[in-house]
């Protein structure tokens, strides 16, 4: 079912426009949201941005599309719920030095 724009005013295509950009906007926001169920203020996370190694961090506030991650190294980041992966701490009593204490979590 396509619609036929072709008898549409200016003013129509415009109200239009308008109207179809606010839909899009919104599927985004409630794609963002559903992905943001996935975690929980308190989980410890990691994501890559762009030209950096892998950082990890404590997932500490929901935003509108984003939520704010403080890294180990005490950064503030916004980072989109998609970026994220969950990382479980593994309880050792003693692991050896060389290996790391966390486990990347495949994405869902």
């Amino acid at each position: 079912m396509t619609p036929n724009i072709d008898h549409l005013t200016e003013a129509e295509l415009i109200d239009l426009n308008r109207r179809i950009v606010e839909r899009l906007k919104f599927l985004s926001q409630m794609r963002a949201h559903a992905r943001m169920l996935d975690f929980s203020v308190g989980d410890r996370v990691s994501f890559q941005p762009d030209g950096r190694p892998v950082l990890f961090g404590v997932l500490t506030r929901y935003n509108k599309k984003t939520v704010t991650v403080i890294t180990e190294s005490g950064e503030h980041w916004t980072v989109s719920p998609h970026l994220l992966r969950k990382v479980n701490d593994v309880s050792n009593t003693s692991p050896p030095a060389e290996q790391s204490n966390l486990i990347l979590e495949h994405a869902r």
